[in-house]
């Protein structure tokens, strides 16, 4: 790892100089990092402050950060704000974050800034602010969206009622949203849930879209013991239009944590029963789940019939499926036949979907060999095959090998039925 730091390889460096710092060596580790740092390179300066921090040195940790958040790079700037926040100067963070109340990711860490400084009101002044300077999106009359900066303000303000106490504020303002669900989470019901308003919860999850209300219901029900009820309000859900294409994994991941696995697949059969449910992850699921339940050769008459309707032809999306399941089946060596036999089966990802089930079976020299095939693509996975060979050199050989982008032609304004499209 020193000799890679010193060939400039920069996760080497960050990673040698941790280690230095783990071992006593601190002005060793700093030195490290100096010819990245030299570059005004804040990924550099970021790992030099988080070495400092975590040595007691806080000081020189917000000098070095200083800069780089003066000179306005934003991510520079939360990381400051959030440094200056730990270390009983929030009060200044919240300064410098507070002109950029604008800015979605400045905002949401003034929110947190604001607790510790207590300027939860200051806070929720400026977010009011900006919710009421909202305009129309578009110029149609019609059109009731509204275009906000910071796009999260209805939401932070309503962390801050809520951490406040004002619950019922929180609640009022979250009904305001437009968009309901971040990153699968829906705010309001996490609210909800948190403070013990179930009857309100099942009520919210009978009426939000997504089904991220109904998932939290179950959630809370499963916690409390009621796997019956958390069952039931998935299937309640997932009886509306649509309702089950957005809760079939989190009712399957239920069933499946309490041995319900004949259940969880029925689940996910029924849906790709559906008219146009046979997706290929609906169906990758499916297939994942009859393997793991000690039934792949079920999924392989489900992948059979799903060829019989397409007329006998199956695309590698869906043939790649059956590699697991004929080699659970100890019909690997036919499997790595018909692979190759497949009209994709030459082509890059197809060697990948036949390497890993080599591997699985501790076939991992033919693994390798499959990849080498195909030596300008799927250098990471080559490199680990190689790893797992003892063959340490060589998977670095590989990774060092500069990667070449296949060259795409101009588009000619016809579309492409090869893969990748």
């Amino acid at each position: 790892m020193e000799f890679q730091a010193g060939r400039g390889e920069w996760f080497c460096a960050l990673e040698w100089a941790r280690l230095l710092g783990h071992r006593g060596q601190r002005e060793q580790a700093l030195e490290v990092l100096a010819p990245y740092i030299a570059t005004n390179w804040w990924p550099a300066a970021r790992a030099r402050a988080e070495l400092l921090e975590g040595w007691g040195r806080v000081e020189e940790a917000i000098a070095v950060s200083r800069p780089y958040a003066e000179a306005g790079d934003r991510l520079a700037l939360v990381f400051f704000a959030r440094l200056l926040a730990r270390h009983g100067h929030s009060g200044e963070a919240f300064m410098l974050l507070r002109a950029g109340i604008q800015d979605w990711f400045l905002a949401e860490c003034l929110v947190d800034v604001a607790e510790a400084a207590g300027m939860d009101e200051e806070a929720a002044a400026l977010l009011e602010s900006r919710v009421e300077a909202a305009v129309p999106a578009c110029n149609d009359p019609d059109c009731n969206n509204l275009r906000m900066e910071p796009s999260n303000a209805v939401d932070l303000l309503a962390t801050i009622r809520e951490r406040q106490g004002r619950i019922e504020e929180a609640i009022a303002l979250l009904h305001t949203r437009e968009a309901t669900s971040v990153n699968g989470r829906d705010q309001l019901a996490d609210l909800l849930a948190r403070h013990d308003r179930i009857t309100e919860l099942r009520a919210y999850a009978a009426s939000e879209f997504h089904g991220h209300a109904v998932q939290r219901l179950a959630e809370v029900l499963e916690e409390r013991g009621d796997v019956e009820g958390a069952i039931a309000a998935y299937r309640t859900f997932g009886a509306t239009p649509d309702g089950m294409w957005h809760v079939a994994v989190p009712l399957s991941e239920l069933l499946v944590r309490h041995g319900r696995g004949d259940e969880t697949i029925e689940v996910m059969r029924a849906l790709a029963e559906r008219p146009g449910g046979a997706e290929d992850w609906i169906v990758h699921t499916l297939c994942t789940l009859y393997a793991d339940h000690g039934r792949p050769r079920d999924g392989l008459a489900y992948l059979d019939a799903l060829k019989a309707r397409s007329g006998g032809k199956e695309e590698w999306d869906f043939f790649r499926m059956r590699l697991p399941l004929m080699a659970d089946c100890g019909l690997l060596d036919e499997a790595i036949e018909q692979a190759r036999a497949h009209a994709e089966g030459d082509t890059w990802y197809a060697a990948w979907a036949l390497s890993d089930v080599l591997a699985e079976a501790g076939r991992t020299e033919e693994a390798a060999a499959v990849l080498e095939q195909h030596p300008t693509f799927n250098s990471s996975l080559r490199a680990e095959r190689l790893i797992d060979l003892g063959r340490i050199e060589d998977a670095v050989r590989v990774l060092r090998q500069p990667r070449t982008k296949p060259i795409t032609p101009a588009w000619d304004g016809a579309y492409s039925t090869e893969p990748p499209f």
